[in-house]
């Protein structure tokens, strides 16, 4: 399911990695952050949201790479050049990436930044929106948040424009080493 949820992703502009460990994709985040410019200033910093991926992980060393932040405030979001989160699901017949954004700074760090990296657990990967239904919990999630590529709308004089109501580029994370969310 993972090369059919890749060609959907990538048919809508998303750009799709995968990784075997959380180590092997710590290492292509920092070396993605860097390439990227990431800085010190406003514009140019990324936020990174509380998620399990981090659970484990040595945040000093995270903490060492200049620009990157892991608090995650509605400034600093509106000010940040990326934003990091966890997505719990995608679905392979769409592309299309679902999950529990009850927590504000997921939500921020998603919505609010030019660029989104969505960490998402390979075991994560479901055939189709009915799969996802089974999954959801109604009852304790609050926010339930669906990505489909960058965000996109032609409503303005139907022409295709990129990134007007929210991150113009989408870069997808999967790590069988996440494991998963049910």
């Amino acid at each position: 399911m993972f090369e059919q949820f890749k060609g959907r992703a990538e048919g809508v502009s998303a750009e799709v990695y995968r990784f075997a460990t959380r180590s092997g994709a710590l290492e292509f985040i920092t070396g993605f952050l860097q390439g990227e410019g990431v800085a010190d200033q406003p514009g140019s910093y990324a936020i990174w949201a509380a998620c399990p991926f981090l659970d484990g992980i040595e945040r000093q060393s995270l903490q060492q790479l200049a620009g990157l932040k892991l608090e995650v405030t509605r400034e600093l979001a509106a000010a940040a050049k990326i934003g990091i989160s966890q997505m719990d699901w995608a679905l392979a017949d769409t592309g299309t990436l679902a999950g529990d954004s009850s927590r504000l700074d997921g939500r921020l760090a998603s919505t609010l930044t030019g660029m989104h990296i969505a960490l998402v657990p390979t075991s994560g990967i479901l055939p189709d929106m009915p799969a996802l239904l089974e999954r959801l919990k109604p009852d304790s999630s609050a926010y339930i948040a669906m990505i489909t590529g960058p965000s996109r709308t032609a409503d303005i004089e139907r022409v295709l424009t990129i990134g007007v109501h929210g991150p113009s580029r989408l870069v997808i994370v999967f790590c069988d080493e996440l494991g998963g969310t049910e």
